[in-house]
């Protein structure tokens, strides 16, 4: 199951939130910590949303959680496998939330959509990579079709940052700051 969230309709951060934790409830393995890994590369502006929400993340919920992607430590294609791999080993028994930018459909444009769920990251530019996180996040940065690279290269820093505000305030809304991660995963 997969939401689509317009952010430029109002409430659309509870909306996030509350689909977030619709997702957190419906995973059916146990988990006893939250890890975000986000996606991405400061390098092309279409794809720093995932860095730019962890750089987000990291800010509020210092040491709450595990953050993975940042924008001056950032996850991508060339080390996706070996964070991949270590969030493993070093997390077994947590729950990954995966975020990351994503084209879609001009319709689509500045949508967020969360789901159960691996994402694949590097698709909508034929990248292969190995599918990550138990929830998706994304966010539909520009329009699918062609030369998406240079779409990517092309697209709006104001609606990148737009989306990542919204994602973020959504998880901070499903994640309370003020609670530690026991505390977060007993309510659930």
């Amino acid at each position: 199951m997969t939401f689509y969230i317009d952010t430029k309709k109002a409430g659309s951060a509870g909306k996030i939130s509350w689909f977030l934790k619709k997702c957190i409830l419906n995973y059916s393995a146990s988990w006893n910590e939250l890890v975000f890994l986000c996606i991405g590369t400061d390098r092309l502006t279409g794809d720093c949303l995932g860095p730019y929400v962890g750089q987000q993340l990291t800010r509020q919920l210092p040491g709450r959680f595990h953050i993975y992607g940042t924008l001056s430590h950032p996850v991508h294609a060339l080390n996706l496998c070996d964070t991949s791999r270590h969030i493993i080993k070093r997390h077994p028994q947590a729950l990954v939330i995966a975020i990351d930018a994503s084209l879609g459909q001009k319709k689509h444009l500045g949508y967020v959509t969360i789901g159960n769920g691996a994402l694949y990251p590097g698709a909508a530019v034929q990248k292969e990579l190995p599918p990550v996180g138990d929830i998706h996040i994304t966010g539909i940065v520009n329009t699918a079709g062609m030369m998406e690279q240079l779409t990517l290269q092309t697209t709006r820093l104001s609606t990148v940052i737009s989306l990542a505000d919204k994602i973020t305030e959504g998880i901070l809304a499903a994640v309370p700051s003020s609670v530690q991660n026991s505390c977060f995963i007993q309510k659930l």
